[in-house]
């Protein structure tokens, strides 16, 4: 990401007239911090086009794939979120924000035994945070109300 540019590995000109009117101005450093700015201001949907574009063009960025899987559950794609929040884990299983990412998707998406497995793991990796708490407990009441 040296935030230069227009994104794409050379600064050919696009082979598609209309897809470079298409294109987020900067590059993807730039298109990250204002997918940030964008989440943050409650504009998941815009930020998720952003980031989306960023993690395309950075694919092994865990900062753009974290803030891409907010997006996409801010945006109510939680099918999406839940994988995104998934390759996290799957590459850093001790990254907790990720399992209470997947744990959230999941228990949107009606997988409640999923999502108190990932909430659970997240909740004793941080037992101090009471967000992971607090979904934790949610999860495991609408799972024991459903038997």
């Amino acid at each position: 990401m040296n935030g230069q540019g227009s994104g794409r590995p050379d600064d050919s000109p696009a082979d598609d007239p209309g897809e470079h009117a298409a294109s987020p101005g900067g590059g993807v450093y730039e298109w990250y911090t204002r997918g940030l700015e964008l989440l943050r201001s409650g504009s998941a949907a815009a930020a998720l086009q952003l980031l989306a574009r960023a993690a395309e063009a950075e694919p092994g960025s865990h900062s753009i794939r974290e803030a891409l899987a907010r997006a996409q559950f801010g945006a109510r794609q939680f099918g999406a979120a839940a994988e995104s929040f998934r390759g996290i884990v799957e590459e850093e299983p001790a990254e907790d924000y990720a399992r209470f990412g997947l744990g959230l998707a999941l228990s949107r998406l009606g997988d409640f035994e999923g999502a108190v497995e990932h909430l659970a793991l997240a909740a004793a990796m941080r037992p101090d945070n009471r967000d992971y708490a607090r979904a934790l407990r949610h999860a495991r009441a609408t799972l024991a109300a459903r038997r």
